[in-house]
């Protein structure tokens, strides 16, 4: 499966953006969904997790009520809303796919896109 995730730009602290992840190969629906954001210098940050058929949602720690994970798997997509940016939110965000389980490591994910960059200014 092939991913591309956009949506990225740069937006003030306390704004708001939508990432998309459209899917195109495969269908969505076989797999479990996630979310990573990469700054230069440091690992690749889980962010959010989403199951197969949406079921199972999971936020890494500082995300948690601010942002919201779904899927359309009618449209091959994922979506990734951002709340209530912060200029620790600046990143370049990934999405991913698994084919057997998810969640927040990075290691079980088989699929990458090629990230969106976003920018928080303060």
């Amino acid at each position: 499966v092939q991913l591309q995730a956009f949506g990225g730009g740069l937006v003030q602290a306390g704004g708001s953006l939508r990432l998309t992840c459209a899917a195109s190969g495969r269908a969505l629906r076989g797999y479990h969904m996630g979310w990573f954001r990469q700054t230069p210098g440091k690992e690749r940050e889980f962010v959010a997790s989403i199951s197969r058929g949406g079921g199972g949602i999971h936020y890494g720690d500082s995300m948690k009520g601010r942002f919201a994970i779904s899927r359309d798997d009618a449209k091959n997509t994922m979506y990734l809303q951002m709340n209530s940016l912060e200029p620790e939110d600046s990143a370049v965000y990934y999405c991913a796919a698994a084919a057997g389980v998810g969640g927040w490591g990075r290691h079980n994910y088989d699929y990458w896109g090629q990230g969106t960059q976003v920018t928080v200014s303060s």
